[in-house]
């Protein structure tokens, strides 16, 4: 019995299934290339030829040939190991292409490892994207650039600002003024302190994004600055009712980092639990790992939805919550703390539920090794006594 038309397979034209693949790619704007797992180039589009400059077949030729890459500072770049290393799909917006003519563009370069479907198993290989992103770049420079030059700037006015307005509060306290003119100087003090902060905010910020900071790796007594932190928050939480708490390990060692770093990553991460928590307290927390020390800072605030925390790090980012809206902040704190941990290799996680509280951990490690192995003063075991 023959089988009905319904019944029978239908068997894809593997040529019009290939057409319409090149077809798909050769309609993107990004350039596109396959490689195999020799770095031989099996595969690409019209905008690759266009990005590479080039008007001749690209098939069966290495990439690593075609495709010079350099850093900022026009280093070359080792691309087999950049495509090896790449386990799964990596992007940089780092890297510029170099021409033969000694010319660049900066370009947005993505890497994905795929199995090519040639033969029956199929062979591993890679696919590479790119994009001139130059006028970007140019926008990004001119952007920073600004941002650089206002906050410098603004930090005379707001520094003069800042200590005329301090000593019109202690005259006043002394001279038995009205108290509207003691909340008139508060406000005023309030939102100076909030521009500063801002202003240093931004220089931060444009400092990491231009590439500029740099390192000074010294050795970090891990209790002493937790406990410095602790102090520094006394009147913060003590004026919200919260108890501060530090849970330190006993084994902790001396930290290879950059003190001002780690001082203000943490500080960030302190500054916000505070913030956002109204009643029961945050705890700075430490411990020992081979490689360096993991921190973490747990309050019991309002907590962070599922959505928001994977935002939670982009630039000017603010949840919608009505209780975050109406503490004032710029969305850059969070930012500038991630640019900071990738410059000293930290990295961070986040724990939050609505309404439970949060938990940020950060795990910095040692630089410079061998790390120093002599044990930090004053160790504190377990969970101390909130701090009076």
């Amino acid at each position: 019995m023959q089988p009905s038309s319904s019944e029978v397979p239908v068997v894809p034209n593997a040529e019009l299934e290939r057409e319409r693949l090149i077809s798909l790619i050769n309609s993107m704007a990004d350039g596109v290339i396959a490689i195999d797992e020799t770095g031989k180039i099996v595969a690409y589009n019209g905008a690759a030829l266009n990005i590479l400059d080039l008007n001749s077949s690209m098939s069966g030729k290495d990439l690593s040939l075609l495709l010079q890459l350099v850093d900022k500072d026009k280093h070359p770049i080792d691309l087999m190991s950049l495509i090896n290393n790449a386990k799964t799909a990596t992007t940089s917006r780092d890297y510029l292409l170099k021409y033969n003519d000694n010319s660049t563009i900066n370009v947005y370069l993505s890497i994905a490892p795929v199995h090519l479907s040639f033969g029956k198993s199929g062979a591993r290989g890679h696919v590479i994207l790119l994009r001139d992103i130059t006028s970007e770049k140019s926008l990004e420079e001119e952007r920073d650039e600004f941002i650089s030059v206002v906050s410098h700037e603004l930090r005379t006015p707001v520094a003069i600002a800042e200590g005329n307005i301090s000593n019109a509060q202690y005259m006043a306290d002394k001279t038995q003024s009205n108290e509207q003119i003691k909340d008139a100087l508060k406000q005023a003090y309030t939102q100076i302190m909030f521009l500063s902060n801002l202003i240093n905010d931004l220089s931060t910020l444009s400092r990491a994004e231009r590439g500029v900071l740099t390192i000074d790796v010294e050795d970090i007594n891990v209790h002493e600055l937790a406990e410095e932190l602790a102090k520094g928050y006394e009147s913060q939480t003590a004026a919200k009712g919260l108890q501060i708490y530090l849970e330190l390990d006993p084994h902790l060692e001396i930290l290879r980092s950059s003190k001002i770093y780690v001082r203000e990553i943490l500080q960030n991460f302190v500054t916000n639990a505070v913030k956002y928590t109204q009643k029961g307290g945050v705890t700075i927390a430490a411990f020992a790992k081979p490689t360096g020390v993991l921190f973490e800072i747990r309050d019991t605030g309002i907590g962070i939805s599922v959505g928001d925390q994977r935002k939670l790090f982009d630039k000017f980012f603010r949840a919608d919550d009505p209780r975050t809206q109406k503490e004032s902040g710029t969305g850059l704190g969070l930012y500038v703390t991630m640019k900071l941990s990738k410059l000293i290799g930290a990295e961070l996680d986040v724990h939050s539920e609505l309404n439970q509280g949060s938990t940020f951990s950060i795990f910095i490690p040692n630089l410079n090794l061998p790390t120093v192995k002599t044990p930090s003063n004053q160790p504190v075991t377990g969970l101390t006594p909130p701090i009076s």
